[in-house]
């Protein structure tokens, strides 16, 4: 195993070059010498310039010029800086950049300061080129910068970033319109083959009308292509009457966002009544990106109907299809749409539509839930909109395939939930979606929409949505290493729960605070909520959460050093799991037998259990529990004086680990490494593991893993010659382990103080 930074696929995260690019011969050259100034390697460009005038072709297009020079990868993000919703945080995109750097999710920081130090330090040394599209303002790209000179940073934005010139040393290109030869060209090509016959002046004209826009003269030039047989100078009028028009409901004194707006109105009034509605419908969407079916719900219609008229929006260039089934606006455009929403639809009509997207995203992610393993709802679900037409899923393959592209979706549409009042969908979608978060630890998105949905479900006095909540968001906290916060709020919800005489709601928080209990050491109180959850299960009738309560009981023994009780305790789950078919579960608790027999000094047998458990996750394709159960075998070779093949099993269970975002569990297999090599004769190599190990249970606060840590550093520091080292860090354990009262803590003090005396 090796102490390198994560690693993985070079990030290529460019969008596709623009077909048709033409002209900016330029512009091109301009950006060619900055990065081949010597005393520039690496650089921040500012792309500047007004809304429609071609900044994100340029840059893309640029980027995959260059790309090459880049080796370490390419990352882009679109800032939707001028979205008509919110714009994309630099905490959001420094996740989805750190996640592209193959950071696992639990180790990525929670603010936003640490995030940035983090991305720096992974760029540090490397060529990397970053791409920030549509930003609005410096404090969106500032946070963003690698800090060094080996990597390109390329913006682009409407305004000037004045800040980031000043302060950052940006270099800045402002891009002007087309010049009137470069504009008639850029028509030239595209209804090249359509319309061959058309005059050079009047290709001119019209390309003052679209004031020698980019954006515009693809639109008009798609608008005169459909029409191959209408003189242009009658299209030319017919854009002059739409300009005069225009020029008559505005006071602006903007001519190119009128020139804009004008080619926009013009290329929509020419849309059927089907293709129109459509356009408008689709600027209610609550995210930058969507999907034909997301689509659908909006229209209320089938998505074989809507998939005809979607593809003649984006065969007119009023809708771009970046890839299969996801289509998205250009900002300018989505803003159009949203207007002409807000202009042309009936408030209930648009209420409709919103309501069925919506709907459809919550009836989409209770589908996702079923199928990725989700508890029984304890809450009945707000019906499906009539023709919203849920999404349905044959496998946990495809339930996660769409949860992963409709993600941001989802977060948005809590937010637009609870702008609209839709009350139900906003605390059902965010509830819907925590047993998804907590499989993937996605700590932003979770926090976010459940603190949302709290807020909602306390206004609407649902004190059974707030108990569910509540559980949620302390499980959020608690796995993102806020163990504090997450005890108090899981605290919160089973009060709740029994003042409402909830008793199988009781049950689940009562397990879900015995775990967080039991994780911060807290052994009596985890014991009294699990004998709680044996009780109400057994009152309930509900064998599966008899089995669960059992299991966590024994696991409670086991670290009170009740072995034989908890012996009995897994025996009796684990005919509990198998009667109810519950792999997983039996898994786990040959695991417990395996940890039992190993406790007991029976090391035989417990690699006979620890084996099976092994098996079973491998077979279920599950790779959190493989992990953990095989971080417990590789303690077994250990006993079993068989170090080789444990460093190997703990190799394994550290790469699943990292790649599952597990940072505590992965520093306990780099613990029992170091524990392996020293066993091996190998003291350094098992210093280098246990120090690995407990600065991450320092930085983690794990207080009882790294008083064992530090325990098996100075054993291993005893092996390699550094015996003054060793007596420190065993000091530092001894006043870890006073701070428990439980007998493995005792035992542990003692041996430590008679080592430190002696």
């Amino acid at each position: 195993m090796s102490g390198d930074e994560p690693s993985g696929p070079v990030p290529r995260q460019l969008p596709a070059d623009v077909r048709g690019f033409v002209n900016r011969l330029r512009d091109l050259a301009r950006l060619d010498e900055i990065i081949d100034d010597s005393t520039a390697p690496g650089a921040t460009i500012a792309v500047v310039g007004t809304a429609g005038v071609g900044k994100t072709s340029l840059a893309v297009h640029w980027a995959h010029r260059i790309r090459a020079r880049f080796p370490d990868g390419q990352l882009y993000v679109n800032l939707h800086g001028y979205d008509p919703g919110p714009p994309i945080t630099p905490h959001e995109v420094l996740e989805r950049f750190l996640h592209a750097l193959s950071v696992p999710v639990a180790a990525v920081p929670a603010d936003l300061e640490s995030r940035a130090a983090l991305f720096r330090s992974l760029l540090f040394g490397r060529r990397m080129l970053v791409v920030l599209d549509n930003a609005a303002t410096v404090g969106q790209v500032r946070p963003l910068l690698p800090g060094n000179s080996e990597c390109l940073v390329l913006v682009t934005s409407r305004s000037s970033l004045s800040g980031l010139v000043a302060r950052d040393g940006a270099r800045r290109l402002s891009l002007r319109v087309l010049s009137e030869d470069e504009a008639t060209e850029l028509i030239q090509r595209i209804t090249s083959g359509y319309r061959d016959q058309d005059d050079t002046a009047e290709l001119a004209e019209l390309a003052g009308l679209c004031a020698r826009l980019p954006l515009a003269l693809r639109i008009a030039a798609e608008r005169a292509i459909n029409r191959p047989w209408t003189p242009l100078r009658d299209l030319i009028t017919e854009l002059r009457d739409e300009s005069a028009l225009w020029d008559a409901l505005t006071a602006d004194d903007d001519d190119e966002s009128d020139a804009v707006r004008t080619v926009f109105a013009w290329s929509y009034r020419a849309l059927t009544p089907e293709a129109s509605r459509m356009f408008r419908l689709l600027g209610l969407h609550p995210g930058p990106e969507f999907s034909l079916a997301a689509a659908a719900a909006l229209a209320g219609r089938s998505r074989a109907k809507v998939r005809r008229v979607v593809d003649d929006l984006v065969g007119a260039h009023l809708l771009e299809q970046p890839r299969a089934d996801r289509y998205q606006f250009h900002d300018l455009l989505r803003m159009y749409a949203n207007d002409q929403a807000r202009a042309e639809e009936t408030a209930d009509a648009a209420f409709e539509a919103a309501h069925r997207v919506l709907s459809w995203y919550l009836h989409g992610a209770l589908a996702a839930r079923d199928r990725l393993g989700g508890d029984a709802l304890s809450w009945t679900a707000a019906p499906a909109a009539a023709d919203s037409d849920p999404p349905a899923f044959p496998d946990r393959t495809a339930a996660l395939t769409w949860y992963g592209q409709e993600r941001e979706n989802l977060v948005r549409a809590v937010r637009a939930a609870d702008d609209l009042d839709f009350s139900d969908i906003t605390w059902q979608l965010s509830a819907a979606l925590y047993p998804i978060y907590a499989e993937h630890n996605h700590f932003g998105d979770w926090i976010e929409t459940s603190t949302t949905a709290l807020r909602v479900a306390r206004r609407l006095g649902n004190r059974a949505a707030e108990a569910e909540l509540l559980e949620s968001l302390g499980k959020a906290h608690t796995q993102h290493f806020d163990r504090e916060l997450g005890i108090e709020l899981q605290s919160a919800a089973l009060r709740l729960r029994r003042e409402l005489d909830d008793s199988l709601g009781e049950l689940k928080s009562a397990n879900a605070l015995g775990l967080a209990r039991f994780r911060a050491r807290d052994l009596i109180a985890a014991s009294d909520l699990f004998a709680r959850v044996t009780t109400l299960a057994g009152v309930l009738g509900e064998p599966y959460w008899l089995a669960v309560a059992t299991n966590n009981t024994a696991n409670v023994d086991l670290e009170l050093e009740s072995f034989e009780r908890a012996q009995r305790l897994l025996n009796e789950a684990l005919a509990g799991f198998r009667r109810l078919g519950l792999r997983s579960g039996e898994g786990d608790a040959l695991r417990g037998l395996s940890r039992t027999n190993r406790e007991l000094g029976r090391p035989a047998e417990a690699y006979e259990y620890i084996r099976a458990a092994v098996g079973i996750a491998r077979e279920d394709g599950n790779p959190a529990r493989e992990a953990f159960w095989l971080l417990e075998e590789g303690r077994v070779q250990i006993d079993l004086d068989r170090p080789a093949e444990a460093l190997e099993t703990l190799r394994r269970s550290a790469t699943l680990q990292r790649q599952l975002g597990d940072r505590a569990r992965e520093a306990e297999t780099w613990d029992v490494t170091g524990i392996a090599y020293r066993m091996m004769g190998r003291a350094e190599e098992g210093v280098q593991f246990c120090r690995r190990a407990v600065s991450v249970f320092r930085e983690l606060n794990e207080t009882w893993l790294l008083a064992l840590a530090l325990d098996h550093l100075g054993a291993a520091l005893d092996d390699s010659g550094s015996a003054g080292e060793a007596a420190e860090g065993r000091r530092e354990a001894l006043a870890l382990f006073g701070s428990f009262a439980d007998p493995r803590a005792r035992r542990h003090y003692a041996r430590l103080a008679a080592i430190l005396t002696g």
